[in-house]
């Protein structure tokens, strides 16, 4: 993939988001979107939901962190050959860690084609 300066992919990004249908977003609280340039472990992940789904909690109080979703820019550039795919995939990325907000299981979301 070419060269996409930080700024260019978060405008990406936030276009990507601003696709994603408002019903996905319908009963997600206190959650953050993020850009980062790779995970902390190395590894090839292309997004991250880290939080508490939406099947396993009760609702937010007082003091609660928001659950994030992470893109993790350099692994999405590297998987992707130009900027076509790289628009695609992030909202498959998107989409995938949304899902998972609302505690949809790896092997489904791959049924679906979000995997």
């Amino acid at each position: 993939m070419h060269h996409l300066s930080p700024d260019e992919f978060d405008a990406l990004v936030s276009d990507c988001l601003d696709a994603v249908p408002e019903e996905a977003f319908a009963h997600l609280d206190n959650v953050v979107f993020l850009v980062e340039d790779r995970p902390e472990d190395g590894s090839d992940l292309l997004g991250m939901y880290e939080g508490i789904s939406l099947t396993e909690r009760a609702q937010y109080g007082y003091g609660n962190m928001p659950d994030r979703i992470v893109l993790f820019r350099e692994n999405l550039l590297a998987a992707c050959a130009d900027r076509e795919e790289l628009e695609r995939e992030v909202r498959i990325t998107l989409m995938h860690e949304i899902a998972h907000c609302y505690g949809i299981p790896e092997e489904r979301l791959h049924e679906l084609g979000w995997g």
